[in-house]
């Protein structure tokens, strides 16, 4: 980086004061931010943007205004709550974790935050900045591209020594004076909205006499890449069984993806696991995870007999918390299978 630390952070910290967005958990301008706000955002903007947080952000506040609330509440509606946001081990953690804090308040230090399920260092260091101002550094992706550019870092950020590096080199640039909190929100704001990951708007950067990388004009190429290792696509095959206008659901097991949520009849192998009549192919869905692809292949049929289980309404679904794919499928039979059931009986 090119010139002093103290320069670097008075001129990020007047850009933001002037250009931060008006996001729904930070403090109005005067005002002290809400802890709680603070911690549910963070946990929500793991690895998901901050447009599609929003709505989120605003429904979870609504329902659970507390950590008493939160901790209080059945795990099955905060995971309805959360459904379409993805990565459901995060409101799974949110909650335990409430349930830890509620009684005591939530910690200020990253260290005792790093002890709370689903808080990782990144998210430590988030919550103790910016909800109570600790000088605590912050890495997430938009940190990694505003340091890789600043200091010309050639090597692959995904290099555990390269981000022990970048993490250093965060805390180095920490004001000792001014709030960390809306530093690290700075930093983060401007990877997000000036230095973004393609044609970066170097033109009305604060801090661009600051970039190594602009100066040798290599700032689009930065950060460096990892090859990227191809992803294991894994088929499954989705039946949605009806029997006198209710369908059968199963519920996930109590570990691993999707835990605890609710599936149409989902198997590894196309045969259905009960006798039924008028199979027809409903939809192919293709689903991307991190590290993982899945291809679901969903089926319609019809029950011989009524067996032991969760048969539902389809109008009654919105009570059960579903994965993305079988939200899908369930709209394709409330809106195309369904009335085509009743056009047939009236035939």
């Amino acid at each position: 980086m090119l010139g002093t630390a103290a320069y670097f952070s008075r001129q990020l910290l007047r850009w933001y004061h002037v250009n931060r967005r008006e996001l729904p958990w930070r403090a109005v301008r005067g005002q002290r931010v809400d802890p709680y706000h603070v911690f549910i955002s963070e946990a929500m903007l793991q690895q998901t943007q901050v447009a599609t947080v929003i709505p989120y952000f605003h429904r979870f506040i609504e329902k659970y205004p507390t950590f008493q609330s939160l901790a209080d509440a059945d795990e099955q509606s905060v995971l309805r709550l959360w459904q379409g946001l993805g990565y459901y081990s995060r409101a799974r953690n949110l909650r335990k974790a409430a349930q830890l804090v509620a009684c005591d308040g939530l910690p200020e230090d990253s260290d005792r935050l790093l002890a709370l399920p689903g808080v990782g260092r990144y998210t430590a260091g988030a919550i103790a900045s910016i909800a109570f101002g600790k000088r605590c550094p912050i890495l997430d992706g938009n940190v990694i591209r505003v340091l890789c550019r600043l200091d010309a870092v050639r090597d692959d950020p995904k290099s555990p020594l390269v981000r022990e590096r970048l993490w250093n080199r965060a805390a180095e640039i920490l004001p000792t004076r001014a709030d960390c909190g809306d530093f690290n929100s700075a930093l983060m704001e401007l990877g997000a909205t000036v230095c973004t990951p393609r044609a970066p708007k170097c033109l009305i950067c604060p801090v661009r006499d600051h970039c190594s990388a602009r100066a040798e004009g290599i700032q689009e190429s930065l950060p460096a890449k990892s090859p990227r290792k191809k992803t294991p696509l894994i088929e499954r095959f989705t039946f949605c069984i009806c029997h006198s206008n209710r369908w059968l659901i199963e519920q996930r097991p109590a570990t691993g993806r999707w835990a605890g949520m609710w599936q149409f009849i989902t198997l590894a192998e196309n045969r259905c696991p009960i006798r039924v009549t008028n199979t027809q192919p409903l939809t192919i869905i293709d689903h991307a995870l991190t590290h993982r692809r899945y291809r679901i292949h969903a089926f319609t049929a019809i029950a011989r007999k009524r067996i032991d289980g969760t048969w539902v309404t389809l109008g009654e679904l919105d009570r059960y918390p579903m994965p993305k794919p079988h939200v899908t499928i369930a709209r394709l039979l409330i809106t195309k299978v369904e009335p085509q059931m009743n056009a047939d009986k009236h035939k």
